[in-house]
Order: structure tokens, then C-alpha cells, then sequence
């Protein structure tokens, strides 16, 4: 029999796009960790997920699986975790302390769309999704084995992408003669400093291997520092065109890092108390503007799913960064201001629909999902992507295949785009502000790895596109031949 090394790592996900990510760290053949258990999106979805049944069977062995570890909520990182228990892990999910608390919002929405909406199958779900959860503070060693001596464990730190986004640090038994105990990394998704609410990430004090994201490897961030003004200028410049501003994003993190952004805006255009109905401002008589000012302009969240997570991110602000804090103590509210209008009922968000197409009533919209793959911001499309009155601002990263990518790409050569069975010709205006992005770009994800005071062995690069891939693997390649060092950085292979 073949002798097998240990450690190993699988990776059943995100090792040939960036969707879909999950990888077992096997560390003897009787026990494993499952990192992320994620849901593939666009062109990266499996020909069995496309299947009628939409049944996405888990397809490795999860026998050794000891616990599941979330890096963070995303649906691309937890989406199959409804298949995996299915599937039969009995084990616990691990996660930050406020990813436990958005997890089972995520996972609800994630098992009614996909398995049933009958109530009593959902709340025993999700009773179940409680008993396995172990929220696990930030910094702090957690023993992954019982066995004397055996020293397995790990933590999990501030990853800066969303808020509970963590990477996850394994310490596993020290070698025989060993100076230090070997250590594995996994990145999760890492992100950019300078954004609403998070703190940026800092590297770890070493790393042996490292499974690093890559999913703007190939790219520099441009306007961080100044992209709340970008946000203003476009948003400005596409209410000129007397119509609804829509912007598609994802209702976890995103969302809330653009109304955190408007709220500042419309604070430092004196908008302080220039309202205290929303509703009234659909009432109010524009003068015959030619471009109208922000005090007259709704912001319209129209997504159930942002507004549960809106509301979670308030219950958590002790883990906002100090200036979103501050604000708070300023007596101010970035996620709950007075020119939002919060949409639940689908009734309501038909109503809005119908409305801002018919009449080209200036106001910004907020509405799931961020690739346009689903959610409301499907409908607003279907109604006023042809009119050239309206404009789609796109604030987040669209994944090949996606209708956002479709549209992205279309837009400005005066194209179409196929949306519920209907050939739509692109007339709004289409923009983007790059600024938003909550992944490390380039030179983070490379400080990331210099960062350290002892550098990995092995870089194992995952969740980009092959070139990402391919110009991160140079770039860090490059810093270690400039500082002698022996390290291997290799593009991670599938099952």
C-alpha cells in the first residue's frame, strides 16, 4: 500500500473560479476539517446543480470530517451547508462570534429557496442549525482534540470582508525535534483596507502553508481613500438623467457598506433633518430640476434578506471599527437614517417597481442580489434596463456568466441581455465604482504573505480566475526570490 503524507489538503471548490469554495485539511486518515462548504454561482455552476431537482449531493467523503469551519457567510462559502447535513455531518460549524448570529439568516434563505418553505421543515432546520453552531471569539486558540498531548488547534482572526469574516489559523502537533509546531492558513476572503465598518486585516505571525484567495490578483485597487466622492459623482451624474439610480448588491455586506456611504453623503449635504418621512419625498415637487438635489432623493432598500442583515449588523456594532462607533455616539445611525425607505412586502416591492419605471421618479435602489442572478433587483431590470431615463450602478465584483457580467459587458456596446424569456436592448446608463470591493487587491494580498515574520513554505493559490491566479502566483513569487527565500507558489488543483 502507497504510503500517504500528513497533512493533506482536498480542495472540493474555488480551485478553478472563485465560487464554491471549500477545503479539507486531512490531518491522519481518521480525522479532517471541512473549511467552508460553499455554493458554486454563473458559469462555475456544476452540471448537477443546474439539474432540475437541484439536489447538490455532496460528492467526497465526509467520514473523517471532525467540524465544519466558516470563514464567513457569503453564499459562495456556506451555501451547500444544508446538502452537507443532508449528506449526513453530524459534527459542529465553528465560526466568529457574528457570523454565528448571521449564519442561520443565511441558511434559512438558502434552504427555502432549494428545499422547502413548509414552515415546520424550516424551523426544525434551523433548530438543528442552532444546536451545531460554536461561535468562537477572535484571537483566541480553540482545542480541535482531545487526545493528550496531541496540541491540535486554532483560531480564527479578522479577515476586514465582511463583518464576522475570518481567516483560520491550524496549529497542528509539533514535530519530534521540532523547533515550532507547523501551522496552515486558510485566507477565506480577505479585505481591502479603508472600508465602512471593518477593520483591515492583519497577517499572521507565521504560516507554514497558506491557502491564499485570489481573487483580484491581477489588479490594484484605484480610490479607495476617495470612493465615497466617486460614489457621490456617478450617483449624481446619473440622477441628470431624471431617473431611478439601481444598484445591485448583495444583501449581507455590501449592502450596508453603501447605505453607510449614503448616509455620510446625504449628513454632509446638511440632509440632517430635511425629512422625517421617507414616503413624503414621492410627494414633493421637483421644481423642475435639472439635476435633483439629495435632499429630495429617496434611498429604497428593497430586499427582505438586506434588511434582516441591516438589522443584525445594528445588534453587533461592538464589532464596528471605531469610526462607524463613533458615529453611533455622534447620536447618528449609518445603517437607519431618515431618507430610507425599507421595502418587505412583495406586494409593496411590486407597487415600487411599476412606479419608478412609469414615472422615472429620481430615487436610488438597493436591491439583492449583487450578480443579478436572482432576487429583486431581477424585476427592476426586467422593467428599466431599456429606458434610458434609469442608470445600474455596480459597486461589487460580477462573476463570468453572470447577468451583472452580461450587463457589465453589453451595456456600452448598445446591446442586449435575455431577463425571464425577454430580449431586452440596453438603454440605461451603466457605471461602476471599483472602489467597493471587499477583496484584497494585489498588493494586500501580497502584503498579506510579507506581512508575516516567518514566511510559508507553500502558497496554495485558490478562489480567483485562472489569470488572477496566474499574476498573483509571479507577483508573490517574485518577493520571495527577491529575499531568498525557498517558498513554492502553486495554483491549487481539485479532487
Amino acid at each position: 500500500m502507497q504510503n500517504v503524507e500528513w497533512p493533506r489538503i482536498v480542495h472540493h471548490g474555488a480551485h478553478a473560479g472563485v465560487t464554491g469554495s471549500c477545503h479539507q485539511l486531512l490531518i491522519d486518515s481518521d480525522t479532517s476539517f471541512l473549511i467552508d462548504c460553499g455554493l458554486f454561482q454563473g458559469a462555475e455552476t456544476t452540471d448537477l446543480e443546474r439539474g432540475a431537482n437541484t439536489r447538490l449531493a455532496i460528492d467526497f467523503d465526509i467520514s473523517t470530517i471532525r467540524a465544519l469551519i466558516v470563514t464567513h457567510v457569503h453564499i459562495d462559502h456556506v451555501g451547500r451547508i444544508p446538502w452537507l447535513l443532508d449528506a449526513g455531518f453530524d459534527g459542529p460549524i465553528i465560526c466568529s462570534e457574528p457570523s454565528a448570529e448571521l449564519l442561520p439568516i443565511v441558511l434559512e434563505d438558502a434552504f427555502k429557496l432549494s428545499v422547502s418553505r413548509e414552515r415546520e421543515l424550516v424551523d426544525g432546520y434551523l433548530r438543528l442549525l442552532h444546536k451545531r453552531i460554536i461561535a468562537v471569539p477572535y484571537n483566541q486558540w480553540l482545542p480541535l482534540s482531545s487526545a493528550a498531548g496531541s496540541q491540535l488547534r486554532m483560531r480564527l482572526q479578522r479577515a476586514g470582508h465582511i463583518l464576522g469574516s475570518a481567516y483560520v489559523e491550524f496549529e497542528l502537533p509539533k514535530p519530534q525535534g521540532a523547533q515550532l509546531a507547523p501551522r496552515i492558513v486558510f485566507s477565506g476572503d480577505l479585505g481591502a483596507p479603508y472600508a465602512p465598518i471593518l477593520s483591515a486585516p492583519k497577517p499572521p505571525y507565521r504560516a507554514d502553508v497558506l491557502v491564499l484567495e485570489s481573487t483580484y490578483g491581477d489588479r490594484l485597487h484605484k480610490n479607495r481613500r476617495n470612493r465615497r466622492q466617486q460614489l457621490k459623482k456617478v450617483i449624481e451624474a446619473a440622477l441628470r438623467d431624471q431617473g431611478t439610480v439601481l444598484i445591485p448588491a448583495f444583501s449581507m455586506g455590501r449592502t450596508q457598506e453603501i447605505l453607510y456611504e449614503l448616509e455620510a453623503i446625504l449628513h454632509e449635504a446638511g440632509c440632517r433633518s430635511c425629512v422625517t418621512d421617507p414616503l413624503a419625498l414621492f410627494t414633493r415637487e421637483l421644481d423642475g430640476q435639472a439635476s435633483p438635489r439629495w435632499e429630495d432623493v429617496p434611498v429604497i432598500l428593497d430586499s427582505p434578506l438586506a434588511s434582516k442583515f441591516t438589522a443584525a449588523y445594528q445588534r453587533l456594532y461592538p464589532f464596528w471599527d471605531g469610526e462607524a462607533r463613533q458615529r453611533l455616539s455622534q447620536g447618528r445611525n449609518p445603517l437607519d437614517f431618515l431618507h430610507l425607505l425599507t421595502i418587505d412586502e412583495h406586494a409593496a416591492h411590486a407597487q415600487m417597481v411599476e412606479f419608478l419605471a412609469r414615472t422615472g421618479r429620481p430615487a436610488i435602489v438597493i436591491a439583492g442580489g449583487g450578480m443579478c442572478e436572482g432576487g429583486r433587483i431581477v424585476n427592476y431590470l426586467e422593467k428599466m434596463l431599456a429606458d434610458s431615463r434609469h442608470n445600474v450602478l455596480f459597486v461589487g465584483y460580477q462573476a463570468e456568466g453572470t447577468l451583472g457580467r452580461k450587463i457589465q459587458t453589453y451595456g456600452p456596446k448598445n446591446g442586449y441581455v435575455d431577463i425571464n424569456g425577454k430580449r431586452l436592448t440596453i438603454r440605461a446608463g451603466i457605471a461602476a465604482v471599483e472602489g467597493y470591493s471587499a477583496h484584497a487587491d494585489q498588493a494586500g494580498l501580497v502584503r498579506f504573505v510579507t506581512g508575516m515574520q516567518r514566511w510559508p513554505q507553500q502558497v496554495r493559490l485558490v478562489h480567483g480566475d485562472a489569470r488572477a491566479k496566474q499574476v498573483l502566483q509571479q507577483a508573490i513569487t517574485q518577493q520571495f526570490v527577491g529575499k531568498g527565500h525557498d517558498g513554492l507558489v502553486v495554483i491549487a488543483e481539485g479532487t
